[in-house]
């Protein structure tokens, strides 16, 4: 379904993020991109949702193809007509719209008999939603607005979707609860997605495949279950020491000399 093949990312044309990486999303999977802060977990994403040119960054080499067709340095437009929405990181809501105004930005490809239709979908899946659908966006709780960024991409029929830190600075039970609409999402809409988290606990439970970035390069791949039992995910991304106590990351020293994969 979504092939990047040894893909470099120049911002204004100086700046290197993305150094030669290659992934795949099968179709009806679920795939984790896993990293720290500055990897470029989220400009790969934007590299795949033609967001990139919007800020001034380029793909210089290697290519990006959905379902047969070349997306590499193309626009948002054309992205979405494909079918591949994007969940920016950090709720992107609509502050001064209702929530249902924010889901009806989502539907502006479809008809308005699609619309009320996709609307009651959304409804369905978010019952919160439902009762808070005449307040203001930037009223709602953070998890409340999470559900509903969700619930607009949904409205635009997405093959693929694209989720950035989807649960970043939720509570444990509302990461949950999104957590479980993810996998009932990719389960029963059979919706492709490509998660890039750095919780990556949640990532890998949700995921059959994953992938870890570090400055810009795949350093690691494998089944979500081998992730897990890798050594040094346990203890870099998951917290764990070799002991299977939790670890602080101010406690790990030598971080990067200690990384097999470097």
């Amino acid at each position: 379904m979504l092939t990047l093949s040894n893909v470099e990312v120049y911002y204004l044309n100086v700046i290197m993020v993305l150094r030669g990486i290659s992934l795949e999303v099968a179709e009806g999977k679920i795939v984790a991109l896993l990293g720290a802060n500055g990897a470029g977990k989220t400009t790969t994403l934007k590299a795949i949702s033609g967001l990139l040119a919007t800020e001034e960054g380029k793909v210089t080499a290697g290519s990006i193809s959905f379902d047969g067709q070349r997306l590499e340095n193309g626009n948002p437009e054309e992205a979405s007509r494909l079918g591949i929405i994007q969940v920016l990181e950090g709720r992107r809501v609509f502050e001064h719209l209702t929530v249902e105004q924010n889901l009806k930005v989502g539907a502006y490809l479809t008809t308005a008999a699609d619309q009320k239709r996709d609307l009651e979908s959304v409804y369905q899946l978010f019952p919160k939603l439902k009762g808070l659908k005449s307040q203001t966006a930037g009223y709602i709780s953070g998890g409340e607005q999470q559900m509903m960024v969700v619930g607009r991409a949904l409205m635009a029929h997405p093959k693929l979707m694209l989720l950035d830190e989807p649960s970043l600075g939720l509570a444990p039970l509302l990461v949950k609860e999104i957590s479980g609409t993810i996998k009932r999402l990719n389960e029963e809409e059979k919706i492709s997605i490509l998660l890039v988290e750095q919780n990556a606990k949640v990532a890998l439970d949700l995921a059959s495949y994953g992938y870890v970035m570090e400055n810009g390069r795949i350093v690691l791949d494998g089944v979500a279950d081998k992730l897990k039992s890798n050594q040094d995910v346990q203890e870099f991304y998951l917290g764990l020491s070799e002991l299977g106590q939790k670890k602080s990351y101010r406690e790990v020293k030598h971080y990067k000399r200690r990384k097999r994969w470097l």
